[in-house]
Parts: structure tokens; C-alpha cells; sequence
């Protein structure tokens, strides 16, 4: 199914050119309108007339999150302040938040670029989404909610939390697709078990999850426990919001909108522009945003350009999902480690909940890996010498993923504390 066909299934000639004659502009606005852009650009002697195609596009520095905020607030904005119609930000735990603004056509992009995610996903105009992404600063409610109402669907604004009440309205609205980071998609489905809900009750469908990485074996664990099929979506706020990317029915890589955003794979240490199928850091260059033209903007997401076309018929590349964070690897002994994998392990095992976090410590001057994993309630009461042997197979499956000795440690069902949004699955103590 596609929401426009037109642009979803050009020819890549098409879509190359498309891209280069929005990216001429984007520079050209970026430079003239944007002080950011014109000191960095005439600080390694670059002029926009210069910028003939996307190998030029590598001659210009990258744009961090840092900058953003040395600009704060909206010192990234390319036009007046009365044509801004739309201000989002990051919630700034660990410092000043980014600022993203929106023109009048910026909402109207972005509402099409969900409409076309949502029509990916399988989601169509007699359906009930119930919306459970958070409303507000943070992008991802509203994103999906304009995107639902421009293709004529049902939405519920129900935000995230309050999750008593969620189910209440699952069951009595008849909520065909849910919408919400796949942690808390876990959370809820743990949380329909335990009230005793027959899921024969429910007509939920399909899942769009997203706002955090989620590995393979959690879509299956989702999909078994929620009976629906589980639907990846990528995107940043930075960027646009949700909507940069998305699985369609083939669950088999996420389509990037091509037309929108031209994208990079780069070394994340050294910056080296990566060859396709290569893993690396995801780079992205805006190409029709107006409020915040946005260039070679690194988005600390590791992943890889699948090589290939999609069964689907769309045009678009894909990208591999999203594996971890540049900057939340961890560094564990030289090896770096990120949760994702931890998570494909564990979940390969059916003696363990979803649940975990990982405590890093300083042994001496070593660096030590804790493993926390809730056991399933079926064998809490088991002999010492079974969740010994559990507590060893565990370890044994991580340390072959890793390369690296880790210490396992089994805790009772539910008390690795539940997230209604991201998942804090890390715990640093190296600095304590």
C-alpha cells in the first residue's frame, strides 16, 4: 500500500536529480539566512555556488547537536520569526535543548511524511489509532497524530503513561494500531497478562514502535505477546520528528524519504563517508525544510544502507534498524559493547523476561559488566543449581556475542523498574 505512489516510486534517476537540485538550495539558504552555516562555510573557504552535487556535500563540516545548542534558541532558524508556526525541543537532561522550529509548509511535509509511514505500516483510513507517544515538546505525539488525520484515520491522543487506563481504552474504543517505543509496548503487554485480558478482546492489528533501538527478537516477542505485527519507525527531532523513515509490510529494513533527507553513513571516529552496507554513524542533510534547514547533521545512530531493492515497489534505500547509539556504546575493556546486543542475546533465551539493565563498575582498574535479567515467575522457586545453570548459559550466550567476560546477575520478576517512555537500560557507576 502506499499514501503517494508518485513520489514513493520514482524512478532513482528522478529521485537523484530531485535530490540534487533541493540540496543546491539548501545550501544556498543555509549560507545566506543562517549565520551558523555562513561562518563554517567561509571558514574552510567554501561558497554555495560551489555545491554542484552530493560529493560536494563532503567537503562541508558536519552539524552536531552541540551546535544547536550554542545557537539556543533560535539562532538555527533560517526565517523570521513570524513564519514559524510550530516549536518543538528535547527535553535538555544533559544541557541546554535543541530547538526545532516549523513553517506553515514544514507541518505540511511532515504531515505527509506520516501519512505515507502510517499507510506503510498497514494502517488505513477505517482504523482507531491509539496514539501512546508523548504529546507536547517532544515530537513524536504530534508527529504521528497530523500524519493519522491527514489520511482519515481515527485517532486517540492518549499520550503516554497511565497505563490502567490505556488498556481500558484499547478494549472499549476498539484500537486497531498502537503507537509508542517498543519498551513500553512490552510494559503493556506485560501489563494485559496480568489483568487477565484476553487478547481475542482486543482488535489491535499492528504497532508502530519507535524513539529508541529495539533489537529482532523483541519484535517477535512483541508481536507474540500483543498479536499484531510489529512496524518499525525512525526519525529525530533535529531531523523533522518521526516520519525520516519506516518499515513497510516487508519488515525488512527502514525506507528512507529520499526525498526529503539525503543521507550519509560515515566512520564515526574519523568521518570517512562509508560505502553502502558498511555500518556506521547516520548522517542526514535536510533538502525542504524552511525553519531549520539542517546539513550534515550527525545523528549518533549506528546502523547501514541495505544494498538492494524492497519487494514493496518503493524506490527509497533502506536502512538496516537502528543498533545502538554512538554515544551510548559503551567501552567495556577496548570491546565496544551496545545494549541492543545484550538484548538479541537474552531474548534468543526463554527463560528470562524482557527485562534487564546493565551496571558498569570499576573493579580496581578494570571496567566490569554487570548483567541484571528478570527470570520468569515459572522457574523463580527452581532449585539453586538451575538458575545456576540458567545464570551460566546466559552468561555464556552474552560473552559470545561480546568477546568479553560478563558477571550475570538474576532478579525476581518485575523489579527492573518499567518505563512508559525510553528505556534507561544503563547504568554507569565508573564515575562514582
Amino acid at each position: 500500500m502506499y499514501w503517494n505512489d508518485q513520489k514513493e516510486c520514482m524512478s532513482r534517476d528522478e529521485l537523484e536529480s530531485l535530490q540534487k537540485k533541493r540540496l543546491i538550495k539548501t545550501v544556498e539558504t543555509a549560507f545566506h539566512n543562517v549565520p551558523h552555516y555562513r561562518r563554517v562555510f567561509q571558514a574552510i573557504g567554501i561558497e554555495p555556488y560551489e555545491m554542484r552535487d552530493e560529493k560536494d556535500l563532503q567537503k562541508l563540516p558536519f552539524c552536531k547537536k552541540q551546535d544547536l545548542r550554542d545557537n539556543y534558541p533560535y539562532d538555527m532558524f533560517a526565517v523570521a520569526m513570524q513564519e514559524v508556526v510550530r516549536i518543538h525541543s528535547s527535553s535538555g537532561t544533559t544541557g541546554k535543548p535543541t530547538v526545532v522550529g516549523y513553517t506553515r509548509k514544514d507541518i505540511n511535509t511532515w504531515s505527509e511524511l506520516m501519512a505515507r509511514s502510517l499507510v506503510s505500516a498497514g494502517i488505513q483510513r477505517q482504523d482507531v489509532i491509539q496514539n501512546a507517544y508523548g504529546y507536547g515538546l517532544f515530537t513524536g505525539g504530534l508527529g504521528i497524530h497530523y500524519g493519522a488525520e491527514k489520511i482519515g484515520a481515527s485517532i486517540i491522543p492518549i499520550s503516554g503513561g497511565n497505563t490502567s487506563r490505556q488498556l481500558m481504552i484499547m478494549k472499549d474504543y476498539g484500537s486497531t494500531a498502537i503507537t509508542c517505543t517498543p519498551s513500553y509496548a512490552l510494559y503493556l503487554a506485560e501489563s494485559i497478562e496480568e489483568n487477565g485480558i484476553n487478547l481475542k478482546d482486543l482488535k489491535l492489528k499492528v504497532g508502530i514502535f519507535g524513539a529508541e533501538p529495539w533489537s529482532e527478537n523483541m519484535r517477535k516477542e512483541i508481536e507474540q505477546r500483543l498479536n499484531l505485527k510489529a512496524i518499525d519507525i525512525y526519525g529525530l527531532s533535529e531531523i523533522i520528528g518521526p516520519g525520516v523513515a519506516v518499515e513497510c509490510q516487508e519488515q525488512n529494513g527502514l525506507h528512507v524519504m529520499e526525498d526529503h533527507f539525503f543521507m550519509e553513513i560515515i566512520d564515526p571516529d574519523t568521518g570517512e563517508v562509508l560505502p553502502e552496507g558498511e555500518k556506521g554513524e547516520l548522517v542526514f542533510t535536510s533538502l525542504t525544510k524552511e525553519a531549520l534547514p539542517i546539513i550534515r547533521y550527525r545523528t549518533g545512530d549506528i546502523t547501514r544502507i541495505l544494498p538492494g531493492s524492497c519487494t514493496c515497489g518503493r524506490s527509497f534505500r533502506r536502512i538496516g534498524r537502528i543498533e545502538g547509539r554512538s554515544d551510548d556504546m559503551l567501552i567495556i575493556r577496548g570491546v565496544n559493547v551496545f545494549p541492543s546486543q545484550i538484548e538479541h542475546a537474552l531474548l534468543q533465551m526463554g527463560e528470562v523476561e524482557p527485562h534487564y539493565q546493565l551496571v558498569v563498575y570499576r573493579q580496581g582498574q578494570l571496567d566490569m559488566l554487570e548483567v541484571q535479567v528478570e527470570i520468569s515467575e515459572s522457574i523463580l522457586f527452581d532449585e539453586v543449581r538451575s538458575l545456576e545453570e540458567l545464570s551460566n548459559k546466559i552468561r555464556n550466550n552474552i560473552e559470545s556475542v561480546l568477546g568479553i567476560s560478563v558477571k550475570i546477575k538474576l532478579v525476581e520478576p518485575k523489579t527492573i523498574p518499567r518505563s512508559e517512555g525510553k528505556a534507561k537500560r544503563v547504568i554507569d557507576r565508573r564515575g562514582q
